[in-house]
């Protein structure tokens, strides 16, 4: 939800999503794909895939929805240090994976995926 998101905002910048435990190929989970709908985006081409190094050293920044998720690949890629971030960052906040719970947890998870890309914009 946050690519699709983040891409809405900044449609000239290339923005790529990836998990560190993604369901590689699998597609977004039915949930999110009607919330974003509702909003006029589309995510019916989504399909997961796991962050690796070549996707790390293309990218200028990475943002990421939980500390633990920050600390994991600093911890994995040492060199990444310093361009990794949680989406809720200058809130001090993280954003937790709605992931096999309910259409309120999705909606939870999307308001955060808002109020970070809030306090994000003027510094992307």
């Amino acid at each position: 939800m946050a690519e699709a998101v983040l891409r809405s905002h900044y449609p000239a910048k290339t923005v790529r999503s990836a998990g560190i435990g993604a369901l590689k190929g699998e597609p977004a989970h039915e949930t999110a794909i009607a919330l974003l709908r509702e909003r006029g985006l589309d995510l019916g081409a989504h399909r997961g895939r796991q962050l690796d190094e070549s996707l790390l050293m293309q990218s200028d920044l990475v943002l990421v929805m939980e500390k633990g998720h920050q600390k994991w690949i600093e911890a994995e890629w040492p060199h990444a240090k310093g361009r990794v971030f949680r989406w809720g960052h200058w809130s001090d906040f993280d954003v937790p994976d709605p992931y096999r719970r309910g259409e309120k947890e999705f909606r939870e998870a999307l308001a955060l995926i808002d109020k970070g890309l809030e306090d994000w914009k003027g510094r992307l």
